[in-house]
C-alpha cells in the first residue's frame, strides 16, 4: 500500500516500528556505545532548592510518557462522557473483553514464574495493549474494516489503558513523600477550581500541571500518573471563543505530537534489545517466555472466550456486521503490548539484565501477535 494512502493511525504505527528497529540496530552495532551513552547522559534541572537530576532515559519515561498518559486520560474521559463507552450497552462487551484480556495473560505469566517469587512483580507486563500499534495495524485494511470493529478495538484498548493506569498506581508506587503529595494535592485543587470556574484557556492548566508533575515526581508515586489526573480535570463541556472545549482542543493538539514524537522516542529509548550473550535458550527463560506467552496466547484466549460467553449467555450482542472470526483477529492485535508492556516492565524490574529479558519477551510476543493477527484479519474481513 503506498504511503500516501495510509491514514495517520497506520503511519503512526510504522513510525513507532521504525524507531524500535533503529534502537535495535544501534544497540547491536558499532553505534551501541553512542546509543547507551546518550540514554545514560545526566540532565540536571534546578530551581532554587528544587533539583531534578536524571538520565535521558528517565526523562523520557517519567516526563514524555506523562504527556502520553495525559492524552490517554483525555480520551478516556471523552469516551465515558459522550463517546463509545457512554452507555452501559456500549460498554458491556469491550469491558468484559478487557477484563479477560488482562486476567488470562497475567495468570499465564504467573504460571511460568511461580517458582521464582522475585519474578512475580512482572505479572502485569503481558496484560497491557499498545493502542497505537493495534489500531495502526487495523487501519492498514482501510475500508474493509467495519466501523463497529474499529469501535470495539478502540474501546477495548482504552479500557485496557485505564486498567494499566490503576495497576501502576496500586502496585508500582515507591516510598511516599507526604509533603510532596500535599503540594501535589494543592495543585490538583487549583486545577479543579479552574474547571469549576469554566476557565477555557489551556495555558493555566499547563502551568499548574507542570507543578503537579514535579510534586508527583518527588512524592514516590510514578510521575506519569500526574498526566492522568490533569487529563481527567480538563473541562469537556465548557467552550472557548472558538466554540471548542479545552479537552477537545488539547486532545486534537496533542495527538500528532504523541503519535509521531513521544511514542517513537519512548520506543527508541526502550526497545534496544542487545543480542550480546543471548541465545535461543534466553527465550525459554521464565520471564521472556511468560511475557511472550501471555501476550500471544493469553490475550487471544482471554478476549475471545469472554466475548463468546458473554454473547452466548445473552448479556451482550456482537457489534453489527462483525463476526467471531474478526473478533478473534482483533484479540490477537490486542496482544501487541509493546509501549505499555515495556513501560510496566521498567517499573517492575530495575535490574538491567532482567529488563533485557523483558524486552525480548515483549518484542517476541508483540511481533507474533501482530503477524498472526494480520493474517487472521486478512482472511476474515470482507474482500476489497
Amino acid at each position: 500500500m503506498p504511503i500516501r494512502n495510509l491514514n495517520k493511525d497506520a503511519l503512526g504505527g510504522l513510525v513507532l516500528l521504525g524507531a524500535a528497529f533503529l534502537a535495535f540496530f544501534m544497540n547491536n552495532s558499532s553505534l551501541a556505545v553512542l546509543y547507551t551513552g546518550f540514554l545514560s547522559t545526566l540532565i540536571n534541572v534546578s530551581v532554587g532548592p528544587l533539583v531534578i537530576n536524571k538520565p535521558v532515559l528517565l526523562w523520557i519515561n517519567d516526563g514524555l510518557m506523562a504527556v502520553f498518559f495525559l492524552l490517554v486520560a483525555l480520551e478516556i474521559k471523552r469516551e465515558f462522557i459522550e463517546g463509545k463507552l457512554s452507555t452501559v450497552q456500549q460498554a458491556v462487551l469491550p469491558s468484559i473483553a478487557a477484563i479477560g484480556g488482562m486476567i488470562v495473560p497475567a495468570l499465564i505469566y504467573v504460571w511460568f514464574n511461580f517458582q521464582t517469587p522475585a519474578n512475580l512483580n512482572g505479572w502485569a507486563i503481558p496484560a497491557a495493549t499498545d493502542i497505537a500499534f493495534a489500531i495502526g495495524i487495523l487501519a492498514l485494511f482501510g475500508a474493509r474494516v467495519p466501523l463497529a470493529l474499529k469501535v470495539f478495538l478502540l474501546a477495548l484498548a482504552i479500557l485496557d489503558d485505564l486498567a494499566a493506569i490503576l495497576i501502576i498506581a496500586l502496585f508500582y508506587t515507591a516510598d511516599l513523600s507526604i509533603p510532596a503529595l500535599g503540594l501535589a494535592a494543592i495543585g490538583i485543587a487549583v486545577l479543579i477550581l479552574f474547571n469549576r470556574l469554566a476557565i477555557t484557556r489551556i495555558a493555566p492548566y499547563i502551568l499548574v500541571g507542570v507543578f503537579v508533575w514535579v510534586c508527583v515526581l518527588k512524592s514516590g508515586v510514578h510521575a506519569t500518573l500526574a498526566g492522568v489526573v490533569i487529563g481527567l480535570i480538563i473541562p469537556l463541556n465548557a467552550k472557548n471563543h472558538y466554540q471548542e472545549s479545552p479537552l477537545r482542543a488539547m486532545e486534537h493538539g496533542l495527538h500528532p505530537y504523541v503519535t509521531f514524537l513521544v511514542m517513537p522516542i519512548f520506543a527508541f529509548a526502550n526497545a534496544g534489545v542487545s543480542l550480546a550473550g543471548l541465545t535461543f535458550a534466553t527465550l525459554l527463560q521464565p520471564i521472556p517466555l511468560g511475557i511472550a506467552a501471555g501476550l500471544f496466547i493469553g490475550k487471544q484466549i482471554g478476549i475471545i472466550s469472554t466475548v463468546y460467553l458473554t454473547v452466548k449467555l445473552g448479556f451482550a450482542a456482537l457489534p453489527q456486521q462483525v463476526n467471531f472470526g474478526q473478533i478473534y483477529g482483533v484479540s490477537l492485535l490486542a496482544g501487541i503490548g509493546f509501549t505499555m508492556s515495556l513501560f510496566i516492565g521498567n517499573l517492575a524490574f530495575e535490574n538491567v539484565e532482567i529488563q533485557n529479558y523483558v524486552r525480548v519477551g515483549v518484542l517476541s510476543g508483540s511481533i507474533l501477535s501482530a503477524l498472526v493477527g494480520y493474517a487472521v484479519l486478512t482472511r476474515t474481513l470482507p474482500k476489497p
